[in-house]
């Protein structure tokens, strides 16, 4: 009795969800036909505002807003709907094509879950049986890091790389061993300062900052989320430094490095992160 309520609990479930999602697909089918900036965007046109979207998702998962997360989840999926719109017109492929799509790539990438392979419910081992999954669907030209998006900013393509790279099992034997090449690249940063050749410098800089990124990694620590958590503590001390300076009068510009680092201190006490 009990699996037959929960069954019809389920149906219940994804009968709301179905509707919901073909409400969508309805108001969107309206605006392409009925609203003139809808009616005008194509794939390029969007790519800009999509971009902003995903970051604005980001920002909202880093401050743990659980309502500003369903919102931008909302918009993200509109241009996955759009997008998938504007195929349809073109003839090559509509959304159910893209929902059949990443449904035969879940189902072929989880062997463990779907099939029979056994992967002794590590999730390291289901990271390296994705990427050898991907490679035997790929032609012969690509490689294990040509799926690497170009456009990716620097510190996210590093983490990327680094997760390809290791997957195909080019990676330390132990983590630990990391650290020696953080403090390899440091010595050289060094001695490039010496040297005073800003293309070398530059080059010692990405090393080292790549050398991190490969630590962070190691430890499980996501780098980009890691760094924007430093960014938001460092602006929210540097802005309680600005209000109390301007409290007392005076200007950071005439203060003494020790002074500020008093107020600095004390603003380490309100840290909201």
């Amino acid at each position: 009795m009990r699996n037959n309520n929960q069954y019809k609990n389920q149906k219940m479930v994804n009968d709301k969800r179905l509707a919901a999602f073909a409400k969508l697909l309805d108001i969107m089918d309206e605006l392409r036909e009925k609203c003139p900036w809808d009616r005008k965007q194509t794939f390029e046109s969007l790519r800009s505002n999509t971009v902003e979207e995903t970051y604005e998702l980001v920002d909202a998962i880093i401050k743990n807003d659980l309502n500003e997360i369903r919102k931008e989840l909302g918009d993200l999926l509109l241009h996955i709907v759009f997008y998938a719109k504007i195929g349809s017109e073109t003839g090559k492929f509509d959304i159910t094509d893209v929902i059949n799509g990443i449904c035969e790539k879940l189902v072929y990438r989880h062997p463990h879950v779907f099939g029979n392979t056994d992967v002794n419910d590590d999730p390291n081992e289901v990271i390296k049986n994705w990427e050898q999954l991907k490679l035997k669907e790929k032609d012969g030209n690509k490689t294990v890091l040509s799926g690497v998006p170009a456009a990716l900013p620097a510190l996210i393509k590093a983490n990327r790389i680094q997760e390809k790279a290791s997957a195909a099992g080019f990676d330390w034997d132990n983590r630990s061993q990391v650290w020696e090449k953080v403090v390899e690249e440091c010595n050289e940063i060094c001695e490039e300062i010496e040297s005073k050749n800003y293309k070398r410098l530059e080059q010692e800089f990405g090393d080292l900052i790549f050398a991190i990124v490969n630590a962070a990694r190691l430890y499980e620590i996501d780098p980009e989320t890691a760094l924007e958590r430093t960014n938001r503590k460092f602006m929210h001390r540097f802005e309680y430094l600005e209000q109390k300076t301007i409290k007392q009068g005076r200007m950071l510009k005439t203060m003494t490095l020790d002074e500020m680092n008093e107020i600095w201190e004390e603003a380490k006490k309100f840290d909201e992160i």
